[in-house]
Order: structure tokens, then C-alpha cells, then sequence
């Protein structure tokens, strides 16, 4: 399967954020969006993620005192995408070498949508359920 089938299956909706928001306000974000990570945005264009991982990073180092801080003295600058023509097993791979758990995905260099692994799993699993069924289907008129 590739990226664009599952932005189409579960919608394109991005939440970002501005670099300057501070991190507690970001925590509230999280929290009141029910997702793992937000994309840090200045003006249209993709700065860093900031994932949960990101903010208990933070208040281990930094104490309350982090909470106060922008967004971006925390997030992941570092942003690695995803394309819509790549397929699940490449976003896997890209996903476990590099640790991370979103990506955000670029469509003519514009952010078209957010992939996260649980995406992936929600994918992989789909697709090994379709072979069984088709095992059991190619048995069953055997």
C-alpha cells in the first residue's frame, strides 16, 4: 500500500504548531488533539516535530521550568518525511532505523498529511488479514 492510499483512507488533517509556543501550551495541544505529535510550522513551512517523546525529554532535563520554554528548544528539527508514492514497507523501515514514530508527508513540497506507526500497523495488519481471507477462500474452492 502506498502513502497516498492511507492519507486517503484516514483524511489529510495536520495539526501543527508555531516554534514560539511555549512547550506547556503544546502539552495542551496533545492532550486536548488526542495525538502523539504535532508538526512545528513557521509560516508554511515544516521547522520540527514535537512528539511526546520530545516533551518528557524535556521535563527530565529541564525540569517544570521546560514547560515555559518555545517549542523549539525541544522538538525534533531534524524532520524526516515521508512521499505519497512510498509504500508501507519503506515507511517501516525509514520508521524503525530512525526511531521515530510520525511523518510528516510532502506533496509538491507542501505537507499533504501525517503518517504514524500506528498507521503502518493499522495497514499491515489490513493486509495480512485480505491474504488469510484469500488463503482460506483459494482452499476452501480447491
Amino acid at each position: 500500500m502506498l502513502v497516498a492510499e492511507i492519507l486517503k483512507e484516514k483524511g489529510d488533517a495536520v495539526f501543527s504548531i508555531r516554534p514560539d509556543m511555549r512547550l506547556g501550551e503544546a502539552c495542551g495541544e496533545l492532550d486536548r488533539l488526542k495525538v502523539g505529535a504535532l508538526i512545528v510550522c513557521d509560516a508554511d513551512r515544516v521547522v520540527g516535530v514535537l512528539s511526546e517523546r520530545d516533551v518528557v525529554r524535556a521535563v527530565a532535563r529541564g525540569g517544570a521550568g521546560a514547560l515555559e520554554k518555545p517549542v523549539s528548544d525541544y522538538m525534533t528539527a531534524d524532520v524526516v518525511f515521508a512521499e505519497p508514492a512510498e509504500t508501507v514497507a519503506i515507511l517501516m523501515g525509514r520508521m524503525t532505523d530512525r526511531r521515530i514514530r510520525h511523518l510528516p508527508v510532502l506533496r509538491d513540497s507542501r505537507l499533504a498529511g501525517v503518517i504514524s506507526i500506528g498507521d503502518v500497523v493499522k495497514c499491515q495488519i489490513a493486509e495480512a488479514t485480505r491474504e488469510a481471507e484469500s488463503l482460506r477462500t483459494y482452499i476452501a474452492a480447491g
